[in-house]
């Protein structure tokens, strides 16, 4: 009988596919691991940016708050009250011939909901010089004042609409409801331009009505 005995002390072992395979891992390791050091230095230095901006812009902040103090505290002096109320009274009366009436009341139509209508309103100007609506509204459920309020603050023209009170009433139009909802009206800074063919027709019209 022949026996076939290994008298190696250590197993062969295939060196070549194990360097293949953790060294791939070990690659594949390293890759990610510098891919993320230079993600977390690259965030670093973005986040250094935006501390600088940041700071600089805190500083114009506090630069013009001073700025705006120092413009208060002269124009409350004795001797400038005077000139500071008359210079408040002119802005006002310019922001309000400046306000169209006509404009207010569209834009409330258009997010008025139906069986709602307005009863009164109030315009006033804010500290931060923004018109504020005070308005009495009427119909038949609560839920339509609700949703004028939801229309008005996801209109572009209102912002910060509230309920503030809400009390029944029994009138002969049907109304059994009436709220007092405030809100700020934004109104539209772009400049309406008017066609020019209607200008040439106006100007066309003039010309023939002249004798």
């Amino acid at each position: 009988m022949r026996l076939d005995i290994n008298l190696a002390t250590q197993p062969y072992e295939d060196a070549r596919q194990f360097w293949l395979r953790w060294g791939t891992a070990l690659i594949a390791t390293a890759v990610f691991t510098l891919a993320l050091l230079a993600f977390t230095i690259m965030g670093w230095f973005a986040a250094r940016r935006d501390h600088a901006t940041i700071a600089s812009y805190r500083a114009e902040i506090a630069l013009r708050d001073q700025t705006r103090q120092r413009a208060q505290d002269f124009l409350n002096q004795p001797e400038n009250r005077a000139t500071r109320d008359q210079s408040q009274f002119l802005n006002e009366l310019i922001d309000r011939k400046s306000l169209s009436w006509t404009h207010v009341l569209e834009d409330l139509e258009k997010v008025m909901p139906t069986r709602v209508h307005l009863v009164s309103i109030h315009p006033e100007f804010d500290e931060d010089n923004q018109l504020k609506l005070k308005m009495v509204v009427a119909g038949d459920s609560r839920e339509r004042a609700v949703e004028l309020a939801r229309r008005m603050e996801d209109s572009r023209r209102f912002k910060q609409t509230y309920i503030q009170q809400e009390r029944y009433a029994q009138s002969g139009s049907g109304d059994t409801i009436q709220f007092d909802i405030n809100g700020i009206y934004v109104p539209d800074t772009s400049p309406s331009l008017e066609p020019k063919s209607t200008k040439t027709n106006k100007i066309e019209t003039s010309k023939r009505g002249k004798p």
